[in-house]
């Protein structure tokens, strides 16, 4: 058997056990609802997400609770901005565009809550 059609094969059989493992892997999570994050920036907001949020007053009156929530699911993790190992809390610098807004947060993330330290608008 030639080079070439042993490689046709192998490409035959890879492209069919990938068709398998893509499909096992959707309805995995479907059904469950786990969510595959392997980088740090989606590692990150998937942390941030579990824990309960807290926003103070101040914030409460002008932070829109849509563009935080869609922010900690979309929203991208500046690293150079943030302090990972701060104490007694990390503090996370989360940066995104919401309906034409750019907007900056910057979270704490505690023990058993998630804390909006800072919300920002950024006006060009």
């Amino acid at each position: 058997m030639g080079f070439l059609k042993r490689f046709g094969w192998y490409l035959m059989g890879l492209s069919i056990g990938l068709i398998f493992l893509a499909f096992f892997w959707k309805k995995k999570s479907q059904e469950t609802g786990v969510e595959f994050c392997y980088l740090p920036n989606c590692r990150v907001l998937k942390a941030l997400r579990e824990s309960p949020l807290e926003v103070n007053e101040e914030l409460r009156q002008y932070a829109d609770t849509a563009a935080v929530t869609f922010l900690l699911r979309e929203g991208d993790v500046e690293f150079d901005l943030s302090d990972p190992r701060g104490e007694p809390c990390p503090s996370y610098f989360v940066v995104g565009n919401y309906q034409g807004e750019i907007i900056n947060l910057l979270l704490e993330r505690c023990d058993s809550t998630t804390r909006l330290i800072r919300y920002d608008v950024v006006v060009d």
